[in-house]
């Protein structure tokens, strides 16, 4: 049995989902292959080689692969994966995208955001948004299975030594091209590997009181600014901050949720966190339901309080 790991990059370096996905992939058991499709991507197979638990390193180094079109990508890795049992891949915008095209390509059936390794033809995922886990059994002769990456822990790096080969090319189908990519950068952390992570809803009124009280919080504890749907929704918070089952799933091990009733969809991306902090002037908030320590009061007296008492 020997499991094809699909590596999430820009080039330039190995994405932390990819070691998250690591983790699944040793649970299920087997060798580890572990392939990087893309354009001057040789720091990313060095890194990727270093990897506890990786045998071999598969590089396919190509002109038409340096904006990673989900098309090519897809066809490239149908060439590869036939002698593989399992293929994974990160269940993150990239895997989610990527993975139902070569599932497509294979005739197989994808098992989509696993959250545990039961056997290695059998996973657990969450269903109705969260609200109940399914046990999934696959007899496919491929297995491609996306994996939430904060229901792994990373896997350690700088001890491993696989080895490192070229892989062949696939064509380059030519049926869409990046036109431009706007990238957000951020001092903070990201927010799926955060590991603490200060989240604002539309009860904070605005941008700029969402800025104005989140930001300060957020950089006394080193955390990553979420948002609830509906602050993302009324122009509080970017698109990439958002939490929620059509968002971002998180499992800091601090979760400050701020103005946040608890909508079903976020839970689904939250609730998982370690500890759970709520402010909510609302005692009937759902989110004091999911939550470790509640403070019921307004929010725009607690925070700058809190804030204060950082030091």
């Amino acid at each position: 049995m020997t499991i094809l790991l699909v590596a999430e990059h820009d080039n330039a370096a190995l994405k932390g989902s990819t070691l998250n996905t690591l983790t699944a992939a040793r649970q299920i058991g087997g060798e580890i292959d572990l392939v990087v499709v893309g354009s001057g991507c040789g720091a990313v197979a060095e890194a990727a080689a270093k990897a506890e638990g990786v045998t071999r390193v598969r590089v396919v180094d190509a002109a038409h692969y340096a904006d990673q079109t989900v098309e090519n990508l897809a066809v490239c890795l149908a060439q590869l994966a036939g002698s593989y049992s399992h293929v994974l891949l990160p269940a993150t915008s990239f895997g989610k995208n990527l993975g139902p095209r070569l599932a497509a390509l294979l005739d197989v059936a994808q098992v989509s955001d696993i959250t545990a390794v039961v056997s290695a033809d059998t996973y657990e995922r969450p269903i109705y948004a969260g609200n109940a886990m399914a046990t999934v059994r696959s007899a496919d002769p491929v297995q491609v299975v996306t994996v939430r990456p904060s229901a792994f822990a990373l896997a350690a790096t700088g001890a491993g030594n696989a080895t490192v080969e070229a892989a062949p090319a696939g064509p380059d189908l030519g049926v869409t091209r990046l036109v431009t990519r706007e990238l957000s950068t951020s001092k903070r952390p990201e927010l799926g590997a955060a590991r603490v992570v200060v989240a604002g809803g539309r009860a904070l009124g605005s941008k700029e009181q969402f800025e104005g009280l989140l930001e300060p919080l957020a950089d006394k504890l080193n955390a990553a600014i979420g948002a609830s749907r509906a602050a993302v929704d009324a122009g509080y918070a970017a698109n990439d901050t958002q939490v929620g089952q059509t968002g971002k799933a998180v499992a800091p091990e601090l979760y400050i949720a701020i103005g946040i009733s608890g909508a079903i969809q976020h839970l689904a991306g939250m609730k998982d966190s370690k500890v759970i902090v709520a402010i909510n002037k609302d005692p009937d908030a759902v989110i004091f339901q999911v939550a470790d320590y509640g403070l019921e009061g307004d929010l725009f007296e607690i925070v700058p309080q809190l804030t204060a008492a950082l030091g």
